[in-house]
Parts: structure tokens; C-alpha cells; sequence
């Protein structure tokens, strides 16, 4: 071998050496900012249209009075949308670990996700269809899995393990507030769908771009990281369980607590209107979500904190689970405006230290951290995809029983599925 190649072999294998090790240095609080920031934009962008705006813009186009069916066509078309997102997520996150772009490996993708979000749901207020409806939160979806994909991967490239629940706190704890921040605005100023789609739109884009702008992002060397083919691609969908058995019992409780959660929150509007049918069912979602949004902020914050210092993720999550799963069987056993009301601070509580914690240790169960966007990305699929899939399989729940009872019985069931697969994880504590 010639000395030039070897040395060429030898800057690759140093390059790659420096990517995949962990970072040991702590990020400050302007890091921090402007990563809560991005998940604020990215919050009040996704879950204020999920909420209220297209669960009402299908109610209008539909103009029926059987609730169910309102119920059906929203969970028919989330479904739709979650199915691209199994593979916007890992395919997004395998690109963007091969991205050698002078602006870093993450941020072009950021920058894209952003845009093309931020289009998607200008032109969703413009839609009188149920197909242009459809096409328009598909596009939306995708470019949503875009960005998160990129931003939860900066966790892994810059964020030591040990502060690592702590700043996955700042996901968690911009998802309460983005979720009342969006209600508010758009009741208060009384803004129709498009106003209201245009507004989550330049909020996203003003909230990411500090982080786009003025967080610096490592830059990749040519040749450290093979080409992706759809080969590798499509190796590179399947982790093993065997080989990765705490990849898999963490991917699999994620599916399951996210699920259980979805079920509980994603209807309910229609469980207000329709279930316990309160004279201001809107009003009355702002109420609950702001009881969530505290609980969710306080235990993202503090416990994910706490989950750092005790060096512990494991108890977290698994108490976090359960959590979630009391609120939902108060829901389905104690149907009052009252007991959804202490159910939404038993779920805040215990989402907010699940989304923290649980975050953090599925960035310290990957199997490469070479290719930590793509694993990241699979884990993604189980943030989302549940959350997109719960509307339309709650839905057929609610239409089978012809009430919500069943439903909030499935949820409570499948969080504590959740956290007994959690308690199989062996190499964290």
C-alpha cells in the first residue's frame, strides 16, 4: 500500500473516529433556546391543525350530522399520512447522515423540512376537497419527519449523554405549550382555517430559524460514511432485536406509550362534543390542555433533570407509562368534564417525563452511532406514525361501541404494555 493511500485511509478513519464518537461537551443555554424554540415552531405547527383546524375544516366539507363519520374521514386521512412517514423518517435520516454540504449534515434538511412544511399548510387553507385535503397534510407529514428527524439527531451529534434528558426536556415541554398556544390564537383572534393554517406557518418558520441560522453544524468529509443505495437502505430498516435486543424493547415501548397516548388525546374534541357533550366543547379543550401543558412542562423540565443526576432512565419511563395509563382509565370508567380534567394532569405528567427521558435513552440504545440519523429515524416512527394511525383506529373503536369507553380502555392497556417492554432493557439503567 502507498504511503499517499495510507494516509488517505488514515484521515478517513479519523474523520470517521471523530463523527461517531459521543460529544462530551455541554451545550449552553443558547443552544438550548433555540432548540426549544424550533420545537415550539414545530409544535404549534403540527398539533394545532391535528387539535382543532382539520378535525373542523373536515366537519365543514363533510356537513353531516353523524358525528362518527367526522370522526372516520380524520382518522382515515391521519392514517394516510402516517403510513408515508415510515419511511420519510429513516430514509431523512440516512440521507442527512451522508450529507457533506458546506452548512453541515443537518441543517440543509432542516431548512427543507421547514419550508416545505410551512408550504404544505399555506395551501391546506386552501382546500375545499377531501382529496386536496388529503394530499395537502400528506405533504405536511413528510416534511414534518423531515425536520424532527434532523433536530433529533443534533441531540446525538452535540449533546453529551449525561445532560441529555434535560434537553430532550425542551421537546417535550414546547409540545404542551405549542399545543395551547395554538388553540388560543386561533379562537381568540377568531381566525377561520386558512388564518389559522397561515398563522402555524410563519410561526413555524420565524421559531426554527434562529437554531437554522446560528447553530453551528459539524460538516462531514467526503468518504467517511458509505453512499446509500436502496440495498443498504433497505438493510438498514431492519436492527436486528436479537443482535440489538434494548434497540428493540425500547423501539417496541415507544410504539406502545405513544399509541396510548394518541388514543387518549387525539379525539378529544369529539369525546367533549360528542361523549360528554359540554356546552363549549372548545373552551373546554383550551381547559384541559392548559392542565396538561403544565404538568407536561414541569415534569419534562424537572424530571428529565433528575434523570441525568440519578443517571437512571429505565424507573422513568416505566413510571411515566403507568401514569399515562391511570388518566386513560379514568377516562373510560369516570366519564365527567371533572375527572378528564385530573386524568389531563395525571397525563401530562406522566407524557412529559416520558417524552424527556424516553428520548434520552433511545439516543444511548443506537446500534451505530454513524448512523445515529437513520436509527434516530426509526425511533421517530414510533413518535408519529402512532399518533398519526390512533385517530383512524380510535375512530373504528369509537364506531364499534358506539362510545369512547372502549377506547380509553385500549389506551390505558397499551401504555402499560409500554412499560413492561421498557423494563426489559438490559444496558441502561
Amino acid at each position: 500500500m502507498s504511503k499517499v493511500t495510507k494516509n488517505i485511509n488514515g484521515s478517513v478513519s479519523s474523520a470517521s473516529a471523530a463523527i461517531a464518537a459521543l460529544p462530551t461537551r455541554r451545550v449552553g443555554g443558547r443552544w438550548v433556546t433555540f432548540f426549544a424554540l424550533s420545537w415550539f415552531g414545530v409544535w404549534i405547527a403540527q398539533l394545532t391543525p391535528v387539535q382543532l383546524l382539520l378535525p373542523l375544516q373536515l366537519e365543514e366539507l363533510l356537513a353531516t350530522t353523524d358525528w362518527i363519520q367526522n370522526v372516520l374521514g380524520f382518522g382515515t386521512i391521519s392514517g394516510i399520512a402516517g403510513a408515508f412517514a415510515l419511511v420519510a423518517y429513516p430514509l431523512t435520516g440516512a440521507l442527512s447522515d451522508r450529507t457533506t454540504s458546506r452548512f453541515g449534515r443537518r441543517r440543509p434538511w432542516i431548512a427543507a423540512g421547514t419550508a416545505g412544511f410551512a408550504v404544505s399548510l399555506l395551501f391546506l387553507g386552501f382546500q375545499h376537497s377531501l382529496v386536496g385535503i388529503g394530499v395537502c397534510w400528506v405533504a405536511a407529514g413528510i416534511f414534518f419527519c423531515v425536520l424532527t428527524a434532523a433536530l433529533t439527531a443534533a441531540i446525538s451529534d452535540q449533546v453529551p449523554v449525561n445532560q441529555r434528558g434535560y434537553v430532550s426536556g425542551w421537546i417535550s415541554a414546547p409540545q404542551a405549550m405549542g399545543i395551547i398556544a395554538g388553540l388560543v390564537l386561533v379562537t381568540t383572534l377568531g381566525l377561520g382555517t386558512f388564518g389559522g393554517y397561515t398563522l402555524m406557518a410563519a410561526l413555524l418558520v420565524i421559531l426554527v430559524l434562529p437554531f437554522l441560522l446560528l447553530v453551528p453544524d459539524a460538516v462531514l468529509p467526503r468518504g467517511v460514511v458509505s453512499p446509500l443505495t436502496w440495498r443498504s437502505l433497505l438493510e438498514g430498516m431492519w436492527i436486528s432485536p436479537r443482535a440489538f435486543p434494548d434497540f428493540g424493547w425500547t423501539l417496541l415501548s415507544r410504539v406502545l406509550v405513544n399509541l396510548g397516548n394518541a388514543f387518549g388525546t387525539s379525539l378529544l374534541l369529539y369525546f367533549l362534543m360528542y361523549g360528554l357533550q359540554v356546552a363549549d366543547a372548545e373552551g373546554s379543550l383550551i381547559l384541559l390542555t392548559l392542565v396538561y401543558m403544565v404538568f407536561v412542562i414541569a415534569a419534562s423540565l424537572w424530571l428529565g433533570r433528575l434523570s441525568d443526576r440519578l443517571g437512571r432512565r429505565r424507573v422513568f419511563v416505566f413510571f411515566a407509562s403507568v401514569l399515562q395509563a391511570t388518566a386513560a382509565l379514568i377516562l373510560a370508567f369516570v366519564p365527567t368534564l371533572g375527572a378528564a380534567t385530573f386524568a389531563a394532569a395525571l397525563l401530562g405528567l406522566g407524557y412529559g417525563c416520558f417524552l424527556s427521558v424516553d428520548q434520552a435513552l433511545a439516543t444511548e440504545v443506537l446500534p451505530d452511532q454513524l448512523s445515529r440519523g437513520k436509527d434516530l429515524g426509526i425511533m421517530n416512527i414510533a413518535l408519529t406514525v402512532p399518533q398519526a394511525f390512533a385517530p383512524m383506529l380510535g375512530a373504528v373503536l369509537v364506531s364499534l361501541s358506539g362510545g369512547f369507553t372502549l377506547l380509553f380502555l385500549v389506551s390505558g392497556i397499551t401504555a402499560l404494555a409500554g412499560a413492561l417492554a421498557v423494563g426489559q432493557v438490559r444496558s441502561v439503567r
